[in-house]
């Protein structure tokens, strides 16, 4: 008598699997696993070599004996500790400044051991790349009812400092220097940094290169409330703008 189907439904109940979820995993139909459970029919040496292989259980064990759940999480150290863990390595770590630690951030931002210990977002993007994350606490880069406000999330790509003047301007940076941590639009000429808000009354703050301390260029926004959509006209308008200021550098 094969314990095959008892054995695979202890296995869905571990890994809290649905039988749709387990059939699809290992291309089959839901009817035909629910054959397999209730002992209606048996699985192709295919699919047993499959699941065995998936699962780290040994063919002989998954067909001749009743595996108990003490058992099962035995298999490769702890099945749900696993599939967990499988399940992170799939997303980039990215640190994040809230209000809480933005200060110590200013001091520490180049200190290993303060990094791993800040708050953290898991984000479907490259692993490969060193991105930091800011939680936006005021409303210097709003613009009437557009933009960006308190609560909204920017994640950044820190920049190494032989490539800030590569960096076109324009683009929505985060910037420590001296003692400050701010979120504005960069603008490069020769060695002066220009940082400029969107809000209409907040004062562009004027900077030498070599004062930045730590520069992200942001890839990626993650709004509060989600943001009306227009007609793209300020949008133009903003890259016309951009455009003309680069032109300016150059001449």
């Amino acid at each position: 008598m094969s314990f095959f189907g008892k054995n695979i439904r202890k296995i869905r109940s571990v890994r809290s699997l649905s039988q749709q979820s387990f059939a699809e995993l290992f291309d089959l139909k839901r009817g035909t696993l629910g054959a397999y459970e209730e002992g209606r029919s048996e699985p192709k040496i295919e699919t047993i070599i499959k699941i065995a292989n998936h699962f780290s259980i040994p063919i002989d064990d998954l067909l001749t004996k009743e595996l108990t759940v003490n058992k099962l999480l035995k298999f490769k150290s702890s099945m749900i500790t696993d599939h967990e863990e499988m399940v992170r390595e799939q997303f980039a770590v990215v640190p994040c400044i809230v209000h809480s630690n933005s200060n110590d951030y200013k001091r520490y931002f180049d200190k290993e051991d303060f990094i791993k210990n800040m708050p953290c977002l898991r984000l479907p993007i490259s692993k490969e790349t060193n991105y930091r994350g800011y939680t936006v606490d005021n409303l210097e880069m709003s613009n009437h009812d557009k933009g960006l406000f308190p609560k909204d999330v920017v994640i950044g790509e820190i920049i190494p400092k032989s490539g800030f003047k590569k960096l076109d301007n324009g683009i929505l940076v985060v910037v420590i220097y001296q003692d400050q941590l701010v979120l504005r639009r960069l603008y490069i000429t020769n060695d002066t940094v220009v940082l400029r808000a969107d809000h209409k009354v907040v004062e562009d703050i004027k900077v030498n290169l070599k004062e930045v301390k730590e520069l992200w260029r942001i890839c990626y926004v993650f709004y509060h409330r989600i943001p009306e959509t227009g007609d793209g006209l300020e949008e133009k308008l903003s890259l016309l703008e951009q455009e003309f200021a680069r032109l300016r550098s150059k001449m």
